[in-house]
């Protein structure tokens, strides 16, 4: 097993991949994939990247701004989402502040997601994730 790396900066452009595969091959489109955000600010990156990509599947992908990560993962649903938080956690051996969306009962299109994830981050750690407004603005790129 493997998690995919990608640039932050092709972040939309991938949620905008997992909702076309979404739409083409679940009919019932309930929780098709999750958008997780993990905070790993006192764990080296080496150590995160090393790790996290031998807990991940080879079909979800990681996005990361500094040491924020964002895990697309595909066909799963909220119950997944905490489990692959809780083997985090194991692996690291602590908690890791964190938030999670799911396509499409919290947004339809990457504007929707990143402004849904953003208010779950807030509301949960009292945080705020602007850098998502740099990767909706496809602009800049």
């Amino acid at each position: 097993m493997a998690g995919v790396m990608f640039s932050f900066y092709n972040f939309a452009s991938l949620l905008d991949l997992n909702i076309g595969l979404s739409d083409r091959l679940d009919e019932n489109r309930s929780e098709s994939f999750t958008l997780l955000y993990c905070d790993f600010s006192n764990i080296p990156k080496t150590l995160v990247e090393s790790n996290l990509q031998s807990l991940l599947r080879t079909s979800d992908s990681i996005v990361h701004w500094e040491h924020y990560y964002f895990f697309v993962m595909p066909y799963t649903d909220r119950y997944g989402c905490g489990i692959v938080k809780k083997m985090i956690e194991e692996i690291f051996d602590r908690p890791i502040p964190s938030a999670a969306v799911c396509y499409p009962v919290d947004g339809e299109n990457p504007a929707e997601l990143f402004e849904a994830l953003h208010a779950e981050a807030k509301k949960l750690l009292n945080i705020d994730l602007d850098c998502l407004y740099s990767a909706e603005n496809r602009e800049v790129w």
